[in-house]
């Protein structure tokens, strides 16, 4: 059980591949169906983790895109996605990390403060996506958006890369969150 690393492994050819960090299987599990149904030209692999460390295992296929899933009403949910940051080699937050919020459509419901994720995402200078996963449209949407992030992060797409990808994606500085 070691550091993930971007390029631990050589790239397939026509292949990409994402990681799903979630404590809540029954919220992801219909996401990663959706993945594997939209109409791309690379082959998809999607694999589920409660967390970080993955168990060392020399058939792994090389991760081109981490997805940490928090959910507002789980305090363990972040807490799991915190302990995971560890290992992850700080080269994969170059594009290739991003941070899936949910349940922020039933705010009353939240134990976690939409600021914390927001300086989460912030502190790594990562994407940070909103979506209600409980709701089949946003959650379909949402599964055509990743296939075309992981196709871009796994290069498949020309013309732009993760870096690109990181650029387009960051939102322009809220100006109510202030740096520490």
């Amino acid at each position: 059980m070691s550091v993930l690393r971007p390029m631990d492994k050589l790239p397939d050819l026509n292949r990409a591949t994402v990681l799903l960090v979630s404590t809540e299987d029954a919220l992801v599990q219909p996401l990663a169906e959706l993945m594997l149904k939209v109409d791309c030209a690379s082959e998809l692999r999607v694999h589920l983790a409660n967390a970080l460390p993955l168990p060392s295992n020399a058939n792994r296929p090389r991760i081109d895109l981490i997805v940490f899933v928090i959910n507002l009403h789980s305090k363990y949910s972040l807490q799991k996605v915190e302990e995971s940051l560890s290992y992850v080699d700080s080269s994969f937050f170059l594009g290739k990390v991003c941070f899936l919020v949910t349940g922020a459509g039933r705010e009353s419901h939240c134990s976690i403060h939409r600021n914390t994720v927001l300086k989460l995402a912030h502190t790594y200078r990562s994407p940070l996506l909103f979506c209600d996963l409980q709701v089949e449209s946003f959650r379909a949407s949402l599964a055509q958006r990743l296939v075309r992030m992981l196709q871009i992060c796994a290069g498949h797409l020309p013309g732009i890369s993760a870096l690109n990808l990181l650029s387009l994606l960051r939102s322009p500085e809220n100006p109510t969150f202030k740096e520490p």
